[in-house]
């Protein structure tokens, strides 16, 4: 770690304030894609999903619970698995406490993913998160977001030498490489107006980063993310590091 570059403190400050510039138009950056968001044209939802909660059988609208925004994050955990997938686990560890401010703006934010609801809960209560959690496994919900992968359509992906990581989680979830990269994970946004639920945004892969905040938080400290030449991928569930 001491084989870096060593500066005086006005050499420092120097490069500091260049790069803040470049920080500073990333920002507006993102504040124009944000807006460009918001802008994209919203598309009515008119399958009828259904979904099992906490609270029985509910339907897409019913889980806005009187809000009129909503954002899911399609949790991995497939009806094979004997737990959740460690990458969305640490996802949740950063939603869960996220909750009662989207709250407080009109959202609603919970997870979805396709297991049975014991299953879900039972692994909630594990993990200790206060979130709402639905399975979606009765429904084409996932499937017809990308959420969700037919075993031809992995065909290829399988056939092939599967990365070090999918064996890994598939092991750490319980389940095998197919079961586990079946399911997909992502955020999807909704909104409620006279009666309509209109899908507004979804993501996947590296669009999920936003909601991965110990990643933004590693880019800025000496080593950044520091995953290159790693055998094993580093991320555990919180309860499963050592010490």
């Amino acid at each position: 770690m001491t084989e870096h570059r060593i500066g005086t403190q006005e050499e420092w400050q120097a490069e500091r304030d260049e790069l803040l510039m470049e920080e500073k138009e990333l920002t507006r950056r993102a504040d124009d894609l944000a807006r460009k968001r918001r802008e994209l044209p919203w598309v009515p939802v008119e399958k009828d999903y259904h979904f099992e909660t906490e609270e029985g059988a509910k339907t897409l609208a019913d889980l806005f619970d009187g809000r009129s925004q909503l954002l899911v994050y399609h949790f991995m955990f497939g009806p094979p698995y004997e737990a959740g997938c460690p990458v969305c686990s640490s996802i949740a560890d950063t939603l869960a406490p996220q909750v009662p401010h989207l709250k407080a703006r009109d959202t609603t934010l919970l997870l979805a993913s396709r297991a049975p609801l014991e299953k879900l809960l039972a692994y909630r209560e594990r993990m200790g998160w206060g979130i709402d959690w639905v399975s979606s496994g009765g429904s084409d919900f996932n499937r017809d977001l990308g959420f969700l992968n037919t075993e031809e359509e992995l065909k290829p992906f399988l056939a092939g030498e599967v990365p070090p990581v999918v064996e890994q989680n598939a092991r750490a979830c319980g389940t095998d490489a197919a079961s586990y990269v079946a399911e997909g994970p992502g955020l999807s946004a909704y909104a409620l107006a006279d009666g309509v639920v209109y899908r507004t945004y979804v993501t996947t892969a590296r669009g999920l980063e936003p909601v991965m905040g110990y990643y933004g938080l590693l880019d800025r400290a000496p080593l950044g993310r520091h995953e290159e030449g790693e055998q094993v991928f580093w991320l555990r569930r919180h309860d499963e590091y050592p010490g």
